[in-house]
């Protein structure tokens, strides 16, 4: 939960493009270069202008700083001035302040320019720390001044680098930020690309100060709910009634309703099946003869059972779609940078890796006879028939109607009225708990943590499904095909199957922080 934020000023805050480019000018003219296009002039928006004239134009050190003297002769009075604020920025000053943030602006402009820009337009009062350069060219990388801001905010305190966010529109804002491990963000209504962003790995991407605010505002929710709890754990402090209870009911309705819609769709189709039996030609798929007593085959007993996941999914998919929709929308403003293909490639291991480890344990720990699944389903009739209704109910059917449930409603329900945290643990425990009382709930834990932070970390509940059907594609082929007969099941393959997760869990958690 985030409660400092770093603004930058320039591309940030305010647009200082006509000051910097006409003063960039001024300052060119000296030297005699004649530059009339102030388009060009863009790139020195940002970073120190020493480093931006030694590098554009070629100058030497000492040239530099004349040039920076020329430059600031005609910013101090009038390029200062020739600034415009974004639209909005008072609004979500105004806001962030009252939500109690603690706000700081990093520049790498002069600090005295700064506070004159702030005062300018009445934005001094929403700031605790103002900082940027020494007019002596001393303290004018970001990071020089980050550690600076961070000093004044926690002086001998360990400083709290995850509820810190880094707010600007050029690498040097993103490459600061990440040298303090500080989470950031940058936006491209400044002058920074999309790619320029993408290349210096910025956490977050907004692209206007209304998407800023809608990002920063769940920060500023976060505190609130906690501040809540805080208040109602104290000492005397009156407790509201049925608080949190019609959120809750919100979860578990949608899931009585599914339950309750599965097992009356089973009834149903199971009475249907007796009624097909009846005809002689389909008898031999759907009853089978044992003694006197008479039962569904296999393949007719997972056809009732993929039949009534169908029907239950399509219960609650009017609760789930705007659950689902909403989760989008929010997730937009923190996933606009489209994920490597490499990601998905890791969190395919993951999945895999996990599951191959989990089977080759119970199965060498002799806690469940893994092939026994395979060779009751080898010998039934209509083998192939029963194999193919099996994969399609596991790999189909059963992940898109358990993931509109438990990712869709109780994952994003659960969100609403508890931290990231609580709710994966939340969703996670009762979808083992779903899965029942045996070995399998924690294999159920397993695999709700996996797709629970594939949802998070992609943002994209296809990609929930999409794991969920991975997951399940593994699982049938442990239980329900000749390769549980195989070696892959050993101690061997256990360790591997761990190091693949772990290896891939690492990567992840290295490049994005989800919870």
């Amino acid at each position: 939960m985030k409660q400092y934020l770093l603004f930058d000023l320039d591309g940030t805050l305010t647009d200082p493009k006509v000051g910097i480019t006409t003063c960039v000018q001024y300052a060119l003219a000296d030297f005699g270069i004649d530059e009339p296009d102030l388009d060009k002039l863009e790139p020195f928006i940002g970073p120190p202008l020493k480093d931006s004239f030694m590098e554009f134009y070629q100058m030497t050190e000492e040239q530099a700083d004349r040039a920076i003297e020329k430059y600031r002769e005609r910013f101090r009075d009038t390029g200062i001035f020739e600034n415009e604020l974004y639209g909005g920025i008072h609004d979500l000053l105004r806001t962030m302040k009252a939500a109690g943030m603690h706000m700081a602006v990093v520049s790498s402009k002069p600090t005295v320019f700064v506070e004159r820009i702030l005062k300018h337009f009445k934005l001094d009062s929403y700031f605790e720390v103002v900082l940027g350069s020494e007019l002596d060219g001393t303290r004018v990388k970001k990071a020089q001044v980050i550690v600076e801001v961070l000093r004044k905010f926690f002086g001998d305190k360990p400083i709290k680098n995850d509820e810190i966010f880094m707010i600007g529109d050029r690498k040097y804002d993103i490459e600061g930020a990440r040298t303090f491990h500080i989470e950031s963000i940058g936006v491209t209504y400044g002058y920074g690309s999309m790619e320029e962003l993408k290349e210096a790995r910025a956490d977050y991407i907004v692209q206007s100060v209304a998407e800023l605010k809608k990002l920063l505002m769940r920060e500023v929710d976060a505190k609130e709910r906690m501040d809540e709890v805080h208040k109602a754990q104290q000492p005397g402090a009156k407790k509201p009634q049925n608080s949190g209870m019609k959120d809750l009911w919100r979860v578990l309705l949608p899931y009585l309703l599914f339950i309750l819609a599965r097992a009356a769709a089973g009834l149903f189709f199971t009475s249907i099946m007796q009624m097909i039996s009846q005809n002689e030609a389909l008898r031999d798929f759907i009853v089978v003869q044992q003694g006197e007593e008479m039962s569904m085959t296999g393949l007719a007993s997972v056809v009732v059972t993929m039949l009534s996941y169908i029907v239950a999914g399509l219960f609650i998919l009017r609760y789930a779609r705007p659950m689902i929709a909403r989760r989008a929308e929010e997730m937009k403003l923190t996933h606009l940078k489209p994920e490597p293909v490499k990601n998905y490639v890791i969190i395919a291991g993951i999945a895999i890796g996990s599951v191959i480890s989990f089977f080759a344990l119970i199965d060498q720990a002799g806690l469940i006879d893994i092939a026994a699944s395979y060779r009751e389903v080898r010998e039934t009739p209509h083998f192939m028939q029963y194999l193919l209704s099996i994969f399609i109910y596991q790999c189909i059917c059963s992940p898109i109607a358990e993931e509109l449930m438990f990712r869709g409603i109780v994952y994003n329900g659960v969100k609403k009225f508890m931290t990231p945290k609580i709710a994966l643990l939340m969703t996670t425990l009762f979808y083992g708990y779903y899965f029942g009382y045996s070995i399998m709930m924690f294999y159920g834990i397993l695999i709700g943590l996996i797709i629970t932070y594939a949802y998070e970390f992609f943002g994209d509940f296809r990609i929930a499904v999409g794991v969920h059907v991975l997951i399940n594609l593994v699982f049938c082929l442990f239980n329900y095909t000749a390769l549980s007969q195989t070696p892959i099941l050993s101690w061997p393959a256990c360790v591997a199957g761990l190091a693949v997760a772990g290896v891939g869990l690492f990567l992840m958690i290295k490049e994005k922080k989800v919870f």
